[in-house]
Parts: structure tokens; C-alpha cells; sequence
């Protein structure tokens, strides 16, 4: 089992005992609050010391240049960065006429807990000033996930030996000081105090600033309100300024008296309503705030969780670490879109301002399949947002000389961000990864009013655009050539397998989905002959396949490309294109990121399992995993071709992937993709789910290191719980009618109101496979004492 020293290990919240003033950032990314629409991090209450100040409205960005040595045509002007918006978490105390502070004085104690099932940061401690003046302090936040307007934090300081003055400044504070970006691509330049004054106010109840962003246009409020409880004698006093909103609350308290503050905080922005109506907006939802007070608004996030948990939970026997990371990944996953509503869930979520806060292929091929099975509102929500920026998508592809929709490879709004384009504009697949998105989803939920309203369209147009890209050769075939897949080390290649098999989907998807929905396919244009032409090219997709190796090829001519001398790269050589030139990765057999081995869990059914084992063990051996995305992908299928403890040791990278900071750089932000791949992981890898047309298929099986999983997901209204031991698997449905599915290959029903149990087949023994030299996965490494790898 993997040690963490940092967390304690619990099964339902992440314990921080102490506090390690060099580590900061990464624990703030880690303890972030989101719902979709605010994101907090971590930060702590009296605004300093901090890691990375942060906090978030979901879409809400600034335009910045992209600059670049020479210029090409259809190259994007500019850029879209998250902003860092007004600070409504800041509680600044005084203790007689000394600031706490918590690198001075002495700090007798300190923990914070996220909880999972209250969707809370709590924080208490005890610090003593330099004069001897002793405070206890407990906080408590959330960022509500059924208001999704508003935050909360109960702040409660406490006279421990001594009477004390205390004054508290409750503060929004906008356009905060950014630390310096590093020299690394993968954090990106803060930008120099975003936010422009557009109004300040002083009511009865509270405070409220207004701001816009000069290039996007974008406007926002937030407001602040307090309830407060104290001795006798205290005062109050607000003030509004154009940056700055700030209620001070002075009171003496004797020793075991507090001073309790709840503060209400209510944040919204838009790019068309006025700031009248944004003021009047925030105003409400804090009324509303107050109305349910921090209990009330307790209460409802505890039922919100209670329900999500009931349908989204995994258990893990035989491992109380990755049973603990598990249940992070799933918390955070759902705090990254429960509440997005039609707007991106990007890479970072709402925890960072890591990749500017882009949104990149990764949500529809990692996240959106496990939200779809356990939170399926928000993964509609997530490709109604792919529906709302296809006009920016069309136009892109217009630009491009293509026909239907080039959806942006990095983006925050919807127009391409990605300034290089051999791994953005070349990486058409994005179109694919939503369009199997679209499919799984209709698959999972039977949503056919989703499908069209939202799918179809999304379904129409990126199979156009495989027509315009692809060509029937005169040697036969439908090639998709000078294309990128997600593999970022092999850029521009022609017949890419992982993009070929997807735009098979693609189109045969929506030829379905055209028949299924005749009349909106007619309204979108779709005529018997496009269909046809779909159904061709499909039927005629070019699947490269080297016949001397018995392999997939990644690409065409890919098996063919000089090895890459990975005993001569030392650990501190990754990841590679930190270290390497491209035109030198580019021409060697080195893999960044799982490829061919992702398309092989996407569509299982293009693959024998004797070609899914030889794929497996021949890509095994050049992925060097420079990504963070590729240890979930290659969990599932360690776990499909019988290498079982090399699929928990990859689990255990993808889900310990930010509590332990394994990429170094869990600072800017969580790996939202990663964290859902963890229930991929589980799911997919030891529960064997595969979605399939004909309905739910699943071959269970366990590592030695685990005694038993259970998993909840639901399935077309239904909610099924699968137990797995070494031994058997119980098929349970929580809810729903009679429910058809395949164990291993054979047919089970599922009664209503009851279960179904099977044996689970001895595993056949297989050869070991084999890494890059020092590219085993980081659970081995870890526990062998060796360093960690850099990842993106």
C-alpha cells in the first residue's frame, strides 16, 4: 500500500494534521470547494500566507494575446484565461493589536477536513501571539451545491486563558496579487488585475461589488452579507470601495466566550445581462442565503450528497488508502460540473488556474462517461454546452475549408485557444470524443429527448466533418490522413487508429441517430444520399495493422519508426517535451499517453481478445505516460488482459495522482480527467463494464491486494450495485425494472427489487509485459523508493 504522510487516511474525508507552510498550494487545490458555477480553493481564511490565491466563476475569462515567431494561416490571435475574480473568503483577525498570522507567534495546533459527505472544509486551530494572547478558531465553508449562487462560512473564534480584543475584517477583495508563473507550458501567465470597477454598494445587509473584464466584456457581481453572534458590547462597521468591501466586527471576549460570524457570500456573472441586474441577482441569492442560515444550507448539502453517494459510491476492501482517493476523485469530479449548467467543465475544474482553465477532449472521453452513470444531469449539461458553441465550431471548420463543425482542441467559451497546432488544430478527435460522448450518453440514460434536442445535431455535425477530412482512396479505404490522436508525441500522422475508429463511431452514430429521429435530421438537412455517404465511409475506415508484428499499428508506417532509447533517458529527462525537440520525439516509437490502447477500451468490439493482449503488451513497453491522462486508460485494459496487480498499481497512480502530488504540480490545480478515470479504473478495469449496444456487459475480477469492491450506477432508470470478490459477483438493482445483462458473456437478469449471483471465472495466466526503463508504474516506483515522473 502506497503511504501517504501528508493525509490521514479515513474513508469518507482527507485529514490534514498540522500545517507545511512549503506546501501550501497543492493542499489548497486539494481542499478546493466548487459546484460547477464557484470554485474556492483552499485558501486559508486570513488570506496569508498562501500557496495560489483563487477564486473561480465558471466561463468567466479575459481575452490575452497568443504571440507568435512566425505566423500561419488560421493560427488563433488570441487566448482565453480564467480569471481569478473577488475574494469573498478573506477573514482577516485581530488578536489585542496583533494580526494573526500564522508563520509568527506559536501555532499550537492545526487541522483542516474535507468532508465528502457534508461537502465541507473545516478548519480549527490554536495560536498564540507573540504577546501571549491565546485564540481558538474554527471554521466552516461550503460552496452550495443546491444554491448554486451562493457560499458560506461560519467563522467562530474562541478566548482560550484570557480575556482578548478580537477584531474581525470580513473583506472582498478584487484584482488579489498573483505569484510569479513559472517557465513551464504548463501553467500559464497570470493576468495583471483583470477586473475593472463597475459599481460598489453599502446596504443594510451587506456589501456588493461589480466588475467587468475590459476584452471579453464579461460583467460580475459579489456580495457579502453577516450574521453574527457575540457578548454584549460589540460593534459593527461596513465600507464599499471600488476593489475592496469590508465589514469589521470588534468585540472583548473573556475566556470559553466566541465571537461566531456567518458570512453569506453570492457571486453571478454574464456577458448580456446589465450590472443592475447582475446587482440585483447576487442580492436575492444572498437573501436567500440568510433565509436558510448556515444550518439550513448545511442541511441541504449533506440531502444533495446523501442522494448522489446512494447512486455514485465505491467501496474498496483491502485497501483503506485507495478506498479514501477513490471517494475524493468522485467528490471532486461532481464538484466540478453538479452545478456547471450548460458551461465547460474544464481540465482544472474550478480549483485552479492551471492550462488558463481550458476545457480539452479529455471531459467527454474521462468525465462525462462517469458522470453519465452516476450524475447524468450534469453530463447533459456539459454537451448542451458542446451544442451552444457549435456556431463558434462552424465557423471554425469554415475557416479551415472544412464542412460541419471543428470544435476548439483548448478553449474556454468555444473558440480555439491552442497556439500549437500540430497538437491542436490536427487534433480532430476532439469531434469523435464528443460524439461518443453524445452516444454513451443516450446509451446509459434512454434520454431520447436528449438525444434530439442536443445529440443530433452535435451527432450531424461532427460527422461532416470527417467527410470533408477523410477520402476514399483508389486503393479502397476511407483514410483520415495528417491527423493527430491523443497520443501528443506522434503529431500529423495519417491513418491514426484511436481517431479512425472514433470517426467510425461518429458516423455510424449518427446515421442511427438520423433514423431514430427522422424529422430533426431533415430540419439539420440530412438527406438519404449524406447518410449513405456516412454509412460508406464507415464500412470502408482505414484500420492500420502490422501483419509481420501481429499488432495494431498507432498509425500508419508507426511500427516502422526507430525505437526511442529509453535506457539512455534518465529519470529527470521527463516528461520529454520538456526535454527533447518534437522533430526528434515525433520519428521515434515513444508514446506520451495511452492511444491505441484507449481506443481499445472505447471500442472493444473492433478487437479479438487475442489482439487486445498483443496491443497491450507490445504499446506497454513505449508508453512513457509523460500524461496524466494514460495510468486510467491503461488500468482498464492491464485489468482486461489479465495483468490484474499491474492494473491496481495503475489505479493507484491515477487515483493518488493529486492527494500524493505525484506530477508536481498538483498546485495549479486538480486533475479533474485523471480523478474520473480513478472510477474508470474501478468500473471499467476490475468490474469489466462495458456499455455496449446491445445493453450492460461486465466480467469481474479482483487483484490479490483487494478482497472486495461494490459500485453503484445507473442504467437507462434504473440503479444497479455490483459486489465483486474473488469468488462471485451479486448483481443488485436499488431501484428499477428487470434489468438484462451479459457476466463474463453470459446472459443475467437482474430481477426487480432483488439480485443475481455468479460464479467469476479463474483468470488465465498470462505473460508479464514491461515498461520503459524507470517508466514502471509510479505505485511500484514509489515503493522502491525511486523519484517521481513528471506528468501533465
Amino acid at each position: 500500500m502506497l503511504r501517504q504522510q501528508k493525509f490521514g487516511v479515513e474513508p469518507w474525508a482527507i485529514r490534514e494534521t498540522g500545517l507545511n507552510l512549503d506546501d501550501l498550494g497543492p493542499a489548497e487545490s486539494v481542499f478546493a470547494l466548487a459546484n460547477g458555477h464557484i470554485g474556492l480553493r483552499g485558501n486559508l481564511d486570513e488570506g496569508e500566507p498562501f500557496g495560489l490565491p483563487g477564486t473561480y466563476l465558471n466561463s468567466f475569462f479575459e481575452y490575452r494575446p497568443l504571440p507568435y515567431a512566425e505566423g500561419g494561416y488560421g493560427y488563433p490571435e488570441t487566448g482565453q484565461a480564467v480569471v481569478n475574480v473577488t475574494n469573498g473568503k478573506v477573514l482577516r483577525l485581530m488578536v489585542d493589536d496583533e494580526p494573526l498570522d500564522i508563520r509568527y507567534g506559536d501555532l499550537r495546533s492545526h487541522e483542516r477536513v474535507l468532508d465528502f459527505r457534508s461537502g465541507t472544509l473545516t478548519r480549527e486551530f490554536e495560536w498564540v501571539s507573540p504577546a501571549g494572547k491565546a485564540v481558538r478558531v474554527r471554521s466552516e465553508r461550503l460552496v452550495s451545491l443546491a444554491q448554486r449562487a451562493v457560499a458560506a462560512i461560519r467563522y467562530t473564534v474562541s478566548a482560550v486563558d484570557q480575556p482578548v480584543l478580537v477584531v474581525v475584517q470580513s473583506e472582498l477583495v478584487a484584482n488579489e496579487e498573483q505569484p510569479s508563473a513559472v517557465n513551464d507550458p504548463r501553467v500559464e501567465a497570470a493576468l495583471h488585475e483583470p477586473l475593472r470597477p463597475a459599481g460598489h454598494f453599502l446596504d443594510d445587509s451587506g456589501v456588493t461589488l461589480l466588475h467587468r473584464v475590459e476584452r471579453s466584456g464579461l460583467r460580475m457581481a459579489a456580495t457579502m452579507a453577516h450574521d453574527i453572534d457575540a457578548p454584549d458590547g460589540f460593534q459593527v462597521h461596513s465600507s464599499a470601495h471600488e476593489n475592496l468591501g469590508r465589514t469589521t466586527v470588534t468585540c472583548r471576549l473573556l475566556p470559553g466566550r466566541h465571537l461566531r460570524i456567518v458570512k453569506h457570500l453570492a457571486y453571478g456573472w454574464s456577458s448580456q445581462r446589465s450590472l443592475p441586474a447582475l446587482n440585483d441577482q447576487v442580492r436575492a441569492a444572498r437573501s436567500v442565503a440568510r433565509y436558510y442560515g448556515f444550518e439550513g444550507l448545511l442541511d441541504e448539502q449533506r440531502r444533495y450528497l446523501t442522494d448522489y453517494w446512494s447512486s455514485a459510491d465505491v467501496e474498496i476492501e483491502g485497501d483503506p488508502q485507495l478506498q479514501q482517493a477513490v471517494r475524493f476523485a468522485l467528490f471532486h469530479v461532481l464538484q466540478a460540473g453538479a452545478r456547471a449548467e450548460r458551461r465547460a467543465i474544464g481540465a482544472k475544474g474550478l480549483t485552479g488556474p492551471g492550462y488558463d482553465g481550458h476545457t480539452f477532449w479529455d471531459t467527454e472521453t474521462f468525465v462525462l462517461p462517469m458522470l453519465s452513470h452516476t450524475a447524468p444531469d450534469a453530463a447533459a449539461d456539459a454537451l448542451r454546452w458542446r451544442q451552444a458553441i457549435l456556431p463558434e465550431a462552424r465557423a471554425r471548420a469554415t475557416q479551415l475549408g472544412l464542412s460541419g463543425a471543428a470544435f476548439p482542441w483548448r478553449t474556454v467559451r468555444g473558440t480555439e485557444c491552442s497556439g500549437y497546432w500540430p497538437a491542436g488544430t490536427a487534433a480532430f478527435h476532439i469531434n469523435a470524443d464528443i460524439a461518443d460522448a453524445v452516444i454513451r450518453h443516450v446509451q446509459t440514460t434512454g434520454d431520447a429527448d436528449f438525444e434530439r434536442t442536443t445529440g443530433l445535431e452535435l451527432l450531424v455535425e461532427t460527422a461532416r466533418l470527417w467527410m470533408s477530412i477523410g477520402q476514399h482512396a483508389p486503393a479502397g479505404g476511407f483514410r483520415i490522413d495528417g491527423v493527430t490522436g491523443p497520443d501528443e508525441y506522434s503529431a500529423v500522422a495519417d491513418n491514426n487508429l484511436y481517431t479512425n475508429l472514433m470517426a467510425q463511431r461518429n458516423l455510424s452514430g449518427a446515421v442511427a441517430a438520423c433514423e431514430r429521429h427522422p424529422g430533426g435530421a431533415g430540419e439539420l438537412g440530412v438527406d438519404a444520399d449524406e447518410l449513405a455517404a456516412w454509412r460508406d465511409a464507415a464500412e470502408a475506415m482505414v484500420i492500420p495493422f502490422d501483419d509481420k508484428l501481429g499488432v495494431h499499428a498507432q498509425s500508419e508506417g508507426f511500427t516502422s519508426h526507430a525505437p526511442w532509447d529509453f535506457a539512455g533517458t534518465p529519470a529527470d529527462r521527463y516528461p520529454l517535451m520538456l526535454h527533447f525537440p518534437y522533430f526528434d520525439i515525433y520519428r521515434k516509437q515513444v508514446v506520451k499517453q495511452a492511444d491505441l490502447v484507449l481506443a481499445m477500451q472505447l471500442c472493444p468490439e473492433a478487437f479479438t481478445p487475442e489482439q487486445k493482449a498483443r496491443n497491450f503488451a507490445y504499446y506497454e513497453q513505449i508508453t512513457v505516460r509523460d500524461s496524466s491522462l494514460s495510468a486510467a486508460t491503461q488500468a482498464v485494459i492491464a485489468a482486461e488482459t489479465g495483468h490484474l496487480d499491474l492494473a491496481y498499481d495503475y489505479l493507484s497512480e491515477t487515483a493518488l495522482l493529486d492527494l500524493g502530488n505525484l506530477a508536481g504540480n498538483t498546485e495549479h490545480g486538480l486533475h479533474i480527467a485523471a480523478l474520473a478515470g480513478a472510477w474508470s479504473g474501478v468500473v471499467a478495469g476490475f468490474g469489466g463494464l462495458r456499455p455496449l449496444s446491445t445493453g450492460l456487459a461486465l466480467s469481474p475480477r479482483l487483484p490479490q491486494a483487494l478482497t472486495r469492491i461494490a459500485f453503484r450506477l445507473r442504467w437507462r432508470g434504473r440503479c444497479l450495485l455490483v459486489e465483486i470478490t474473488h469468488e462471485q459477483a451479486v448483481y443488485r438493482l436499488l431501484y428499477g425494472d428487470d434489468l438484462e445483462l451479459r457476466h463474463h458473456g453470459e446472459p443475467v437478469t437482474v430481477p426487480r427489487d432483488g439480485s443475481a449471483t455468479r460464479p467469476i471465472p479463474a483468470p488465465e495466466a498470462v505473460e508479464p509485459v514491461h515498461q520503459p526503463a524507470g517508466r514502471e508504474p509510479l505505485a511500484r516506483r514509489i515503493r522502491s523508493g525511486q523519484p517521481g515522473a513528471g506528468l501533465v
